[in-house]
């Protein structure tokens, strides 16, 4: 009879710690549908003019996403972008120092694999829609500002190795590129009339995920 007793005492014990596992499953699962991604980097971008030779900038950038895990290895994220350009350039007026700072919104398909118990793998790719918030060019003798307005789309792409810290929080390295598909025109009664774009950038920089 004790045998008996003892028996099904493990056999309860074994069912309680089986049913704590799949609720710890369950709830790593459900935490794991929402990431919110940040991305910060810095690197260069090449600056193309229709009438106007090419220059490269440097390029300082932040990202933050929302990602939303469709399925357990791949997701769509949608977030805001601040992008900083300064460089030295000319053109048909001379010698410029150019900064802009541009704001975009990328709409992004995820990924992720696992490399290790500790280690991920994580890329995104998509679009995304941009506009300039401030442009100054700064030739010798005078300023020029907001020369070029409205929006424009591009591609943009990210690999990177994450590390996790914590079941929540995980850090890691990546590097991001991105080329404008469309390109922003001149306003009306502008020193020069012309359209540009960013033939494409290059960036290598930091990210957090954090898991909800």
């Amino acid at each position: 009879m004790k045998k008996n007793y003892y028996l099904l005492l493990v056999f309860l014990l074994m069912f309680n710690v089986f049913q704590a596992q799949k609720k710890d499953e369950e709830k790593k699962e459900k935490e794991s549908k929402i990431q919110v991604i940040g991305y910060g980097g810095i690197g260069f971008a090449v600056i193309e003019s229709n009438n106007e030779p090419k220059y490269n900038l440097n390029s300082n950038s932040g990202e933050i996403l929302l990602n939303f895990k469709l399925f357990k290895k791949s997701g769509l994220a949608i977030g805001v972008s601040h992008n900083q350009l300064s460089g030295n350039g000319f053109n048909s007026m001379g010698d410029f120092y150019h900064e802009r700072s541009t704001l975009k919104i990328p709409l992004l398909y995820t990924m992720e694999s696992g490399l290790t118990e500790k280690i991920d793998f994580l890329a995104n790719i998509g679009f995304y829609g941009q506009t300039i918030i401030k442009d100054e060019y700064q030739f010798l003798n005078y300023p020029q500002s907001n020369i070029y307005d409205g929006w424009n789309f591009g591609l943009e792409s990210t690999i990177a190795i994450v590390f996790d810290y914590s079941k929540s929080m995980s850090f890691g390295i990546n590097f991001s590129g991105q080329l404008d598909l469309s390109k922003f025109s001149t306003k009306d009664n502008q020193v020069i009339s012309d359209k540009q774009r960013i033939e494409n950038q290059n960036l290598i920089g930091l990210l957090f995920i954090m898991k909800f």
